[in-house]
């Protein structure tokens, strides 16, 4: 059996790490946020190279406390792509926005900057989601050209990306900390992976990230004392401490997906197999991070051929996302219609996510691109 993610092979290898951290943390006594959250948003920091990070309970919650951060009113469109996970919509409509969806770039499936500069001309929009979808980052250039030239607010959705890197000129830097304001997820399949749901905002700005803080405890600064309805979204202890061990090897993790991205790359090109597939360039930074890695298919009847075959053979896969976020029941008061984003809907329906996580072995993946061969 080859899983599309083990959690077992990573924890086998930090087991002893965890559980002395752990018991650490137990023997302290003080679970919720206090020292281990702030050793970790403090080394969370380090990493991304920004003044604040805010642990939170989990990365949808990320979502929600940052939008709301910019004072989004009532009625207030909010520009994002509908070929990600749901919560980057929902919280859109949780802060009582509303969501325009814009379609995505047929290479890199992240949203196209171009379609979106035509919708800031002719609506006004005040904030823009983009999402590093999989682990690619987003074209820093053009998003940062419609920040300065239009003034919109930028909440970088890194939740699949933490590592990832951009570029504007010649500066590079980590996703999450070129927008206003970035979020990230831990959920135990991430690159970076608590052993639950956990998740953080990161930002540069002091207002920001002062009523980010306020809002993750009840709107209270000061204990009991409370300005705003906030949430009880707080980072355990225990998840800040595990993710602090792991934040270690999360580069040495990095190089290995790229690596397997590669060796996936090699083979299909090898075998010619009629696939879609990430083509990896060298542009001298760590743009993709592959947090999946999605093949696409000329058609859904082939993808789901090879969809059964990988199954039977006990290969995991998993179909990112089977239905857009803009024809999805909960939002069908928006007014879109099948057809109205083709890339989007194409996507759904041809693309497949092969088995990718740091422990994979060479093997594992010949075994997985062997099968895929078999279905041609």
């Amino acid at each position: 059996m080859i899983p599309l993610f083990d959690l077992t092979r990573q924890y086998s290898q930090l087991r002893n790490e965890i559980l002395e951290t752990v018991d650490e943390v137990l023997s302290g006594g003080q679970v919720i946020l206090g020292p281990w959250v702030e050793k970790f948003e403090r080394e969370l920091s380090e990493y991304l190279g920004v003044n604040h990070s805010i642990g939170v309970a989990n990365g949808s919650d990320a979502l929600v406390i940052a939008l709301r951060s910019f004072g989004i009113e009532k009625g207030e469109k909010v520009v994002t792509t509908p070929y990600t996970f749901f919560a980057t919509a929902s919280c859109i409509v949780r802060n009582g926005g509303v969501p325009v969806f814009v379609d995505v770039d047929p290479d890199t499936y992240n949203i196209d900057l171009n379609q979106v500069e035509k919708i800031i001309k002719s609506e006004r929009i005040r904030v823009i989601i983009p999402v590093h979808l999989f682990g690619q980052t987003v074209d820093f250039d053009n998003l940062c050209f419609l920040k300065e030239k239009y003034g919109v607010k930028i909440l970088e959705d890194a939740a699949q990306s933490i590592g990832s890197e951009g570029k504007i000129g010649d500066r590079v830097q980590k996703s999450g900390t070129f927008g206003d304001i970035g979020v990230f997820s831990f959920f135990p399949t991430k690159n970076l992976g608590a052993y639950g749901d956990a998740g953080a905002i990161v930002t540069n700005d002091d207002e920001l990230a002062e009523q980010s803080r306020s809002l993750r405890q009840h709107g209270s600064k000061k204990k009991y004392f409370h300005e705003t309805v906030g949430y009880n979204s707080r980072l355990d202890a225990l998840h800040a401490a595990i993710l602090s061990v792991k934040l270690r090897y999360l580069d040495q993790w990095i190089k290995r997906r790229i690596e397997i991205a590669k060796l996936y790359q090699s083979l299909f090109e090898e075998y010619n197999l009629p696939l879609k597939y990430p083509k990896i360039q060298d542009k001298g930074y760590r743009y993709h991070v592959f947090h999946q890695y999605v093949v696409e298919f000329r058609d859904n009847s082939e993808r789901e051929l090879a969809r059964k075959h990988l199954n039977e053979s006990k290969i995991g896969t998993s179909i990112y996302y089977p239905l857009p976020l803009h024809l999805q029941k909960c939002f069908e008061e928006y007014g879109y219609e099948e057809g109205s984003l083709p890339i989007s809907e194409r996507l759904s329906k041809t693309t497949l996510a092969l088995p990718i996580f740091p422990e994979l072995t060479d093997d594992e993946i010949e075994q997985v691109v062997n099968k895929i061969r078999e279905v041609f």
